[in-house]
């Protein structure tokens, strides 16, 4: 038998020099950061980055890795923890949170207190609150498309998805009807931060804290002895503020205002990331349609809970701190560091899921990460996955030629660290012929 192995004089073969590391955080990284993130997956998983804004982090890429980041209390949730000067404790949060004493919320604390608030508002977020809420959910997305649908085009981020979660989650919390706007006009300041006038987001946060403790004020004088049927979130608060919880009033203010920027952000995104995706993989959206035209309902399902996975609405989980020194994987972290976890990296780990980057709507072994994990797991869940079911189901049976109204490669992203989502997606459609005069969801 010939030996084809090579003679041992022969040279060796020149180890495969690795491609260079890629460049973060530019505006073409923000369309499509995932390549990136496959490089420090491969490469450098648990990397020492200096973040645009002259902060340094440590950025957590594998899906394992990830996971137990996300579950381990060593590292906090304080800034108090953060070991740089107290000027850059400013960078690592919401702009102007501190100056408006809103900084006790719940992405900003940990254990005992986090327990505390978190069982507080709880409730609010049951299977069963979020399903009675339902009815509404949908009555606000058919009148948000009612405003367009006559048209044949339509802007989906700033007509459908920014101001549907708004007016859900205002509801929710039981912000007058005639208020609404206001929030609007706030919300979209905060996350036209990039594109707006200097200073904006800390304008719109005093703002709207001004406004949530007049707001508190006003529902605890006429808060009635006993609780009523689907008592809003933030009658609820006052209550058990009332009754020993020992709630101050900026706690109850910050709260508020947490559930609101956290719970609309990331369903704007999920919606607007989550139609584009559709709309780029016609196979995928033709099965939704199909099985949406039977009467069925689990495909969405399933499908939302991949396009969270592949492109979701939150890239990097919010701040942690190093309480003590500690490994993550193989890496050494001081006291101190920040540690930012890449949600949208760990959701692509090939070591995880199977053809990671390819959108399946049917993957069923779909354990993403993109609400979180542990005790931090994003509370509104529930809420953001009945406002997504309810906006992409009814948008594909309403206008189902929809499409784009521009090429990919035009979209342009929002910049941020923390929020993945579209700054526009314009698309076009058959117009509807009315059904009758339309309401505005503030007259709903």
């Amino acid at each position: 038998m010939t030996d084809q192995s090579a003679p041992h004089d022969a040279p060796a073969p020149a180890p495969a020099t690795p491609a260079p590391a890629p460049d973060l955080f530019t505006w073409e990284f923000a369309a499509n950061p995932y390549p990136a993130y496959a490089w420090l997956r491969e490469n450098a998983p648990v990397r020492w980055t200096r973040l645009p804004s002259g902060v340094g982090a440590w950025l957590v890429t594998r899906y394992g890795d990830a996971r137990q980041a996300l579950a381990d209390q060593r590292l906090s949730k304080n800034p108090a923890h953060h070991d740089e000067p107290a000027h850059a404790k400013g960078k690592t949060g919401i702009p102007g949170e501190r100056k408006a004493e809103l900084m006790t919320h719940l992405l900003n604390i940990d254990p005992p207190d986090h327990t505390r608030l978190r069982r507080l508002v709880s409730k609010a977020f049951t299977p069963r609150r979020v399903a009675e809420f339902a009815p509404r959910v949908q009555e606000l997305t058919d009148d948000l498309i009612g405003r367009f649908a006559g048209r044949g085009s339509a802007d989906l981020i700033h007509e459908f998805a920014f101001p549907l979660p708004i007016y859900a989650i205002c509801d929710l919390l039981g912000v007058p009807r005639e208020d609404q706007d206001d929030f609007r006009d706030w919300a979209g300041m905060m996350i036209r931060h990039q594109g707006g006038p200097r200073g904006g987001v800390a304008r719109s946060v005093k703002m709207m804290r001004g406004y949530l403790s007049e707001l508190i004020h006003r529902k605890r004088e006429a808060l009635p002895a006993e609780p009523t049927p689907g008592e809003d979130l933030i009658s609820g608060l006052i209550r058990a503020s009332d009754h020993g919880e020992h709630l101050t009033e900026n706690e109850a203010a910050a709260m508020a205002f947490i559930l609101l920027f956290a719970g609309f952000e990331t369903t704007v995104n999920l919606i607007g990331n989550g139609a584009l995706a559709l709309l780029t993989h016609p196979e995928q959206r033709a099965r939704l349609q199909r099985s949406l035209a039977a009467g069925e309902r689990d495909l969405l399902a399933t499908g939302v809970e991949e396009l969270l996975r592949f492109d979701g609405p939150v890239e990097l989980a919010t701040w942690r701190f190093a309480t003590g020194p500690l490994t993550l994987g193989g890496q050494d972290i001081a006291a101190g560091d920040p540690v930012l976890v890449v949600l949208a990296a760990a959701d692509r780990d090939p070591e995880r899921f199977a053809d990671p980057d390819t959108l399946d709507l049917s993957r069923s072994d779909n354990q993403h990460l993109g609400y979180g994990h542990g005790i931090h797991y994003c509370l509104g869940a529930p809420l953001a996955r009945l406002e997504g079911q309810s906006a992409l189901g009814t948008l594909l049976t309403r206008l189902p030629d929809l499409r784009l109204a521009v090429e990919p490669a035009e979209l342009r992203w929002r910049g941020g660290l923390i929020m993945r989502g579209l700054r526009t997606l314009p698309v076009e459609f058959t117009p509807l012929q009315p059904e009758g005069a339309e309401r505005s969801p503030e007259q709903s």
